[in-house]
């Protein structure tokens, strides 16, 4: 077991030099796959002090939440690489659907000791996995956090041309010559105009660390076929489709200026769930943990000190 992080050396402005003392990595072995996993303990430990496991979106990694981790110095985040992103290795047993990463939960809650006190947040791709883990196992969390939630079908209204058309962009990618399907999925440009797309930030320094952190690990997945089934389970599931199965309180923090998670498909899903609370975040799109991790912060803070373990 590792402990000691090497972090990429990061804007101190956007992610706090504390942050560093609070990190501890390590590593754990599930299924045959090698799981990295990053902890980030409390400053101090106070009553409203818990556990929270965090699971990341689509070609991400952990390094996209630090700076929500950042700001709740006084919980316990846990963060894995999911199998196939960042510095974990791919299924080995099994494809990358959205059940395979629910599996992976369960292993991974297993591994570490973490009781059904703790709390499960799920960004984007996220949100999908950990909506459809709870669906499945409803004792095993409490309670449920959703960050930029994946609402609604992906090839369905004003946003399925564009899936569409990405549909082809991977199943390209995985298809040609492997030195070519490589330069197409890791091309800078095409990360740029991703990384352009999503951000809705004026600020000019911020906007340079986004693309700097998609620049840096957006392409760090473990292999073409593992991505591809990946960017499938994505567009294939949403949280809606499972809502009315999710009887615990569950918190959905949105961007008003998401275009991939629509605003009106968020107040949708809220009206599905038995028991949800929808904050909505002005100004930000679907970066809300780059953009504006303090307000999301402060959302997750009061939601916790309302549903107490």
């Amino acid at each position: 077991m590792r402990t000691t992080d090497s972090e990429p050396a990061t804007a101190p402005s956007f992610v706090s030099s504390g942050l560093a003392a609070r990190t501890r990595a390590a590593t754990v072995q599930l299924a045959g796959s090698n799981v990295a996993y990053w902890v980030y303990e409390p400053e101090k430990t106070t009553p409203d002090t818990r556990t929270i496991l965090v699971i990341h979106g689509f070609r991400g990694d952990h390094h996209g939440l630090l700076r929500v981790a950042d700001q709740l110095t006084e919980m316990r985040l846990i963060m894995p690489d999911l199998p196939g992103f960042g510095s974990s290795g791919a299924f080995t047993d099994a494809g990358h659907s959205v059940e395979r990463y629910g599996r992976f939960i369960s292993d991974f809650l297993a591994a570490l000791g973490l009781g059904p006190d703790t709390v499960l947040l799920g960004h984007s791709f996220g949100s999908i996995v950990a909506a459809h883990f709870v669906a499945a196992h409803p004792e095993a969390v409490w309670p449920l956090i959703l960050v930029n939630p994946i609402a609604a079908p992906a090839l369905e209204g004003p946003k399925g041309l564009m899936t569409r058309l990405a549909v082809l962009y991977y199943r390209l990618s995985a298809r040609l010559p492997r030195p070519l399907g490589l330069a197409l999925l890791r091309s800078p440009l095409i990360v740029r105009v991703m990384s352009a797309a999503m951000a809705k930030t004026k600020d000019k320094d911020l906007l340079r660390f986004i693309h700097g952190q998609h620049h840096a690990y957006f392409s760090a997945f473990a292999n073409r076929d593992s991505l591809l089934e990946s960017f499938t389970a994505s567009v294939s599931s949403n949280v809606a489709e499972i809502a009315p199965r999710l009887t615990l309180p569950v918190l959905l923090i949105a961007g008003e200026k998401d275009e991939i998670a629509l605003l009106r498909d968020q107040h949708r899903l809220a009206s599905l769930l038995p028991d949800a609370t929808l904050d909505v975040i002005p100004g930000v799109g679907h970066l809300i943990h780059y953009e504006t991790p303090g307000p999301a912060a402060g959302f997750i803070r009061r939601f916790l000190k309302d549903h107490s373990a």
